[in-house]
């Protein structure tokens, strides 16, 4: 398939070079041009603007980190939306928020372009191993139509629906879960470390009973080895996240008091120097209270 791929940061390049693996036409843009160059050398084309990846492209896949990077990708005067092929199909894949991804549904709807909504879950090394889980939505002849790109780059896919932004809802929900586990999982070792209990062991028990989905296994190693490099996350982007959920609940009238509290200990870290750091390292929060 021709593909258009605008964003290519830690998830966005591994992401991308699975595709040219599967033996998909890439065309890329990332706004540091390096980037894109990196996969010039296996086979992709290098774009210089958002729109000359869309143009010509079956399927455009957007990659990028927040809400303003979409605005400035799909909206900007020549760039996707103007560039997209009628009969081309839009693939949104990162975190954006349930406003945003309706935007884009009117918008390529009013142009007679294809839109799905296919937010992806794992870190870059999954991305890395095609391990990632992809939730998608939007009209099912559509979706089917990427499957293959989602098979290249992910291990599974689960479609949503044919309202493209509820994969958008859906993905936001599931990050704020995964921010409540985190908090749990610093306080209840902050406990375990202050109590003279060793780490290791207690996350033997928990990942080996209760407690042995991926969530646990991963964040739970780095919360217990008190270790959170490389990044795969960074609070930064942690806090966007956050803000969607709170956005998306206070729209449809949802209390979430766990997403206030997650809003708090991340702002807190950020005050402390940790923006850049792995969302993770809210767990060093609840160390630091416990006098660790």
């Amino acid at each position: 398939m021709k593909v258009g791929f605008v964003g290519l940061g830690n998830m966005g390049s591994v992401m991308a070079r699975n595709l040219i693996t599967a033996d998909h036409a890439l065309t890329v843009y990332n706004q540091t041009r390096s980037r894109a160059e990196e996969l010039q050398r296996l086979g992709a084309k290098v774009a210089g603007t958002p729109g000359e990846a869309a143009a010509g492209a079956e399927a455009l896949i957007t990659m990028v980190s927040d809400d303003r990077a979409v605005e400035d990708v799909v909206f900007a005067k020549g760039s996707v939306l103007d560039s997209l092929p009628s009969d081309a199909v839009h693939v949104a894949m990162s975190t954006m928020s349930v406003s945003m991804s309706r935007r884009l549904e009117a918008a390529h709807k009013e142009r007679g372009q294809k839109y799905v909504a296919a937010p992806v879950y794992g870190r870059p090394d999954a991305a890395a191993a095609k391990k990632l889980v992809i939730s998608a939505a939007g009209p099912a002849d559509q979706v089917a139509r990427c499957q293959p790109l989602f098979d290249a780059m992910g291990q599974k896919t689960f479609v949503v629906g044919e309202d493209a932004p509820a994969a958008s809802l859906v993905k936001v929900s599931a990050n704020f879960l995964i921010t409540t586990v985190i908090e749990s999982l610093g306080e209840a070792f902050a406990l375990i470390r202050k109590s003279g209990v060793d780490p290791d062991k207690f996350l033997e028990v928990l990942t080996g009973s209760l407690f042995a989905a991926p969530v646990y296994r991963t964040y739970g190693a780095m919360i217990a080895a008190d270790n959170f490099e490389p990044v795969g996350f960074s609070m930064k982007l942690g806090m966007k996240d956050n803000r969607l959920v709170l956005a998306a609940a206070e729209e449809a009238s949802v209390p979430m008091p766990m997403a206030s509290l997650i809003r708090d200990r991340m702002l807190t870290a950020t005050a402390q120097g940790q923006a850049e750091a792995d969302w993770a390292s809210i767990a060093r929060i609840s160390f630091r209270e416990a006098g660790l």
